[in-house]
């Protein structure tokens, strides 16, 4: 490597041991150990920082996101829009240079990574959007769609179950335009891997089916490049790029788990620089590195040309598809018509068979929807007989088979929605999205609407027992931000949710029934408002009762009784908490009016979150612990979830 590319990797570490020092919060050491690495990447991926979201672009994603410093001294040399003030302010409120990476403060970051482990898996996801969108779009020569996903990941990525997940279902697909660099510095925050990370990493990925490279020290660069270009010519297997370094490289603190999350101190700092002859002031980069940024950028700028020419001829060539493909990548949706509201009123249907109508209905419709199920597809309802299975052997496919791992099929799905043009979905049981729960949480944070199929959605669930019967992961839900959590009561409700979800920012949680409900008279778009009246009393109501999902006909029965007992009853339902509380006050006022305080919410599970609604007079009819083990309608006796325990809460309002 020439000189000047180790003035370039020095400057990027001297930017990250400036600014963790200034900020007195941060992790420097892999920061250090994996610059040489990182930057030999990035000389060779094809990107260019001035079109930072091109399509044709490689993606990086970095796992290890604590060492974030990394990444923003990567992206501040070679011409991305990350400012010398902004290195400045790294850590600090308001910064586009936060303590971890996080999609959407600058363009050119692919991912918010923070939990470790999550960035590969969101890594996997992307290189699977590649082959899918490269099998549907690329034609004749025109590889419109044929970029590699790079991941950078560390020791703790590399314990963290979701990597493993993730990592066995790649190798099985047979992902070979992933490549996973993994900086092995063999220290975490309590000290040496060895105290509990003792296995034979090389081949636990050799046995998953990848490609594994070594490099024996990340300081030797030409190794680092000949791996990456080995990588790069195995299109059957992903590849795992093992780069032995050193945490803290060269520091006072080379080796020490003191340099993982803490800044280096001044007197460190002052040892290490002059170790290297580094005498330029605090926050400074050569002007010769500038310099040789702006030659590589000539470079950059032609992969940029040479692909933006071949777009245009295979717009010629392929017009349609090229429409297609542009309409896909701007998330645009086609006319929804209003057959997708058709349901037969007399049927009992599980809300996770209308949802499969659902999904049907809209697969047909929308091209780009792709997703699957770990390993529940006959039991969620969320295989697309009409479409190929997503494999090895045919990317096409639009069937995506996760296996039983929730916690990789969350974060994949996110993967594939950050590539850009797809519109995933993934489905288990509602009570394991425990398991998934983090990579939801991302979808949340960054603002991606996946959408997430979750069936078996209360004590309905029956003989399967208390281990299968979500209580409290609704109100979690309902307390995630930017999450919008729809409890349909029967088909109409269902397609107002799917359709509702379609247009948002953020995350869909499906939570479906198990067991058949009727087709209730009255629902139907009202419902994209997320709650709206049902049935409504002459004059001014005595009563409102509320519900979501399969509780709106136990409320509709209750209404029924209390009627014949002279109390005026409003019926609510409410399939979206999170829709209902953003329309007009005045609209809010209309459904629920502050002047009637007697009020009652019933809901098969926790029910916290009906707080809001029923005010301190009003009574919630929910699960007070966890379920038991019998045939659906004996648990709702024998918890009292039925029309009789609302009716008689509601007549001891009355009192």
């Amino acid at each position: 490597m020439e000189s000047i590319d180790r003035l370039a990797i020095t400057s990027m570490r001297m930017l990250s041991v400036d600014a963790i020092q200034k900020a007195k919060s941060g992790h420097p050491g892999l920061a250090i150990g994996s610059a040489p690495m990182a930057y030999t990447l990035w000389k060779s991926m094809r990107h260019d920082p001035k079109h930072p979201e091109w399509l044709g672009r490689d993606r990086f994603i970095l796992s290890a996101g604590h060492a974030s410093m990394l990444l923003y001294s990567l992206m501040h040399i070679f011409g991305y829009p990350v400012t010398m003030d902004d290195i400045k302010e790294f850590r600090q409120l308001g910064s586009k240079t936060a303590g971890h990476p996080e999609y959407g403060n600058i363009p050119g970051i692919e991912a918010t990574t923070g939990p470790l482990g999550q960035g590969f898996a969101m890594a996997v996801g992307m290189a699977a959007a590649e082959r899918h969108m490269a099998a549907r779009f690329n034609r004749d020569g025109f590889n419109v769609i044929s970029n590699h996903t790079y991941t950078l990941m560390g020791d703790g990525c590399m314990m963290e179950g979701v990597v493993s997940e993730a990592a066995s279902l790649a190798g099985t697909l047979g992902l070979g335009r992933l490549i996973a660099l993994y900086d092995s510095n063999r220290i975490t925050i309590e000290g040496s891997t060895d105290l509990a990370f003792s296995e034979d990493v090389a081949k636990r990925f050799e046995a998953y089916g990848w490609q594994v490279i070594k490099v024996a020290s990340g300081e030797d660069t030409e190794a680092v490049e000949r791996a990456i270009d080995e990588a790069k010519a195995d299109e059957k297997h992903p590849s795992l790029i093992i780069v032995s370094t050193n945490i803290a490289e060269g520091t006072p603190k080379q080796g020490s788990a003191s340099s993982h999350g803490s800044p280096l101190g001044e007197e460190n700092i002052s040892i290490y620089k002059k170790s290297l002859g580094w005498e330029y002031p605090d926050f400074t980069v050569p002007e010769e590195v500038y310099a040789h940024m702006d030659k590589l950028q000539k470079g950059f700028t032609a992969m940029y040309d040479e692909y933006d020419a071949m777009m245009k001829d295979y717009k010629e060539a392929y017009p349609d598809l090229y429409a297609q493909l542009m309409d896909w990548q701007e998330g645009k949706l086609p006319q929804l018509d209003d057959a997708l509201w058709e349901f037969d009123d007399s049927a009992k249907l599980a809300t996770r068979k209308c949802s499969e109508m659902m999904l049907t209905r809209l697969t047909e419709r929308i091209p780009n929807l792709i997703g699957g199920s770990a390993d529940l597809g006959p039991s969620n309802l969320t295989y697309m007989k009409a479409f190929e299975d997503f494999s090895k052997d045919n990317y096409a496919g639009r069937n995506f088979h996760f296996g039983i791992r929730e916690f990789a099929m969350g974060a994949i799905s996110n993967g594939m929605a950050l590539y850009g043009g797809l519109r995933p979905y993934c489905a288990t049981f509602l009570v394991f999205v425990d398991y998934l729960k983090p990579a939801l949480r991302l979808s949340a944070l960054m603002g991606l609407n996946v959408i997430y199929v979750m069936t078996h959605d209360s004590i309905g669930v029956g003989e399967d027992g208390p281990t299968h019967q979500p209580i409290e992961q609704l109100d979690m839900l309902r307390a995630t931000p930017n999450t919008y959590v729809y409890r349909p009561a029967d088909g109409r409700e269902t397609a107002a949710c799917y359709i509702a979800s379609l247009s948002k920012h953020a995350p869909a949680v499906m939570a479906l029934s198990r067991q058949n409900l009727p087709q209730i008279k009255g629902t139907g778009k009202d419902a994209m408002r997320g709650g709206y009246i049902l049935r409504d009393c002459e004059g001014t109501a005595d009563m409102i009762l509320m519900a979501s999902g399969s509780e709106v006909e136990t409320v509709l029965a209750a209404a029924d009784t209390l009627e014949k007992c002279g109390v005026k009853t409003r019926v609510v339902s409410m399939p979206c908490m999170e829709l209902f509380d953003e329309q007009p006050e005045e609209y809010r006022e209309l459904v629920l009016p502050k002047a009637c305080r007697r009020r009652v919410a019933c809901e098969a599970l926790g029910g916290q979150a009906w707080y809001k609604y029923v005010g301190l007079d009003g009574i919630i009819v929910s699960m007070k612990g966890f379920g038991a083990s019998a045939p659906a309608g004996k648990l709702f006796e024998k918890f009292g979830i039925n029309a009789d325990t609302v009716a008689e809460a509601a007549k001891s309002l009355m009192k």
